[in-house]
């Protein structure tokens, strides 16, 4: 890459062209993943939404193309609850290579009870970290045949002040909602760093990055009708917080730069540049919770049995 392109800096309003290059976001009808998925296709890619919802994602796709002239989008039917679903909804993608996908989708509960998923999964840990993990082998032969390839896992800033408890990661003996909702972003950013460690280690050109959407809030993002719309006197009362916080809009930047960014690294952690909360996106420290060899290799194994994959997840 000539020195002059490497100097630019990077402008979340400016992004490089990606025409050619086919993007997976998964949750791409909502919140950041509908962000992502507008940013990308705005730079020439096709972008494809995993949803689980038809409705919502033609909502979101007809609000893509509304603002994004000649954008290339289309939905997947995905369902990160079901894990017997995903190999057939990989294959319905009818692709010979896939450039990047971005792990968004997420379930967050507010309050009790404990749900699980159709295979008897904790909810948020079966759908946030399970489904992904699992995603991940039956997208391996399709990443690996990309010049690039590139999995962004989506975090949290929240899963800062939570850790992993191994003994118990479904949640069976203390379910709280916003701790468990934490620790499965926690499983989520310790699998995006694992896994590029394993990549390195056996000299794949998949790169796995991991980024965060700092505090990013629906009152404080702009509306997107049908997909959602802010009322303005809503707009108005969180201004305040908007002096530490951002809209999705802003929280997508990390994610896109993680996707888009040539000079990104593998195992790296992009998040906003204001104290990990708001602004431009940049590189962060990653947190040593999220870095341990010990518990990610014990998060790895505790995973693989428990969604029934392959222990190299598809990657050789």
């Amino acid at each position: 890459m000539p020195s002059s392109s490497r100097s630019r800096p990077w402008d979340v309003h400016r992004l490089p062209s990606a025409g050619g290059r086919t993007f997976l976001v998964t949750g791409g009808n909502a919140g950041i993943g509908y962000f992502t998925a507008e940013q990308l296709a705005a730079t020439g890619a096709v972008v494809v939404l995993g949803s689980r919802d038809a409705a919502k994602a033609d909502a979101a796709m007809a609000s893509i193309r509304s603002r994004v002239s000649g954008a290339h989008v289309r939905h997947l039917p995905l369902d990160l609850a079901d894990l017997s679903s995903l190999k057939t909804a990989v294959d319905r993608l009818d692709l010979d290579h896939l450039d990047a996908v971005v792990y968004n989708a997420g379930v967050a509960l507010d309050d009790p009870p404990r749900r699980e998923t159709g295979d008897g999964h904790e909810l948020m840990f079966g759908t946030n970290h399970l489904g992904h993990f699992a995603l991940t082998q039956w997208l391996a032969p399709l990443l690996s045949a990309a010049s690039a390839g590139r999995i962004v896992t989506v975090g949290s800033f929240a899963a800062r002040s939570e850790r992993l408890d191994l003994d118990d990661l479904q949640s069976t003996q203390d379910y709280r909602p916003k701790r468990t909702y934490g620790r499965s972003k926690v499983a989520q950013m310790c699998f995006g760093f694992e896994l590029d460690r394993r990549l390195r280690a056996i000299g794949s050109t998949v790169l796995s990055v991991v980024a965060h959407p700092g505090g990013a809030l629906d009152s404080l993002t702009p509306s997107r009708p049908p997909v959602r719309t802010t009322a303005p006197g809503e707009r108005l009362r969180a201004l305040p917080a908007g002096l530490l916080v951002q809209g999705k809009d802003a929280g997508a930047w990390p994610v896109v730069r993680a996707v888009l960014d040539p000079e990104v690294q593998g195992g790296q952690l992009w998040g906003p540049r204001a104290f990990g909360l708001r602004g431009r996106p940049r590189r962060e420290p990653v947190p040593s919770h999220m870095a341990a060899p010990a518990v990610a290799a014990r998060l790895w194994a505790a995973s693989g049995e428990l969604a029934g994959t392959d222990p190299h997840l598809g990657f050789r």
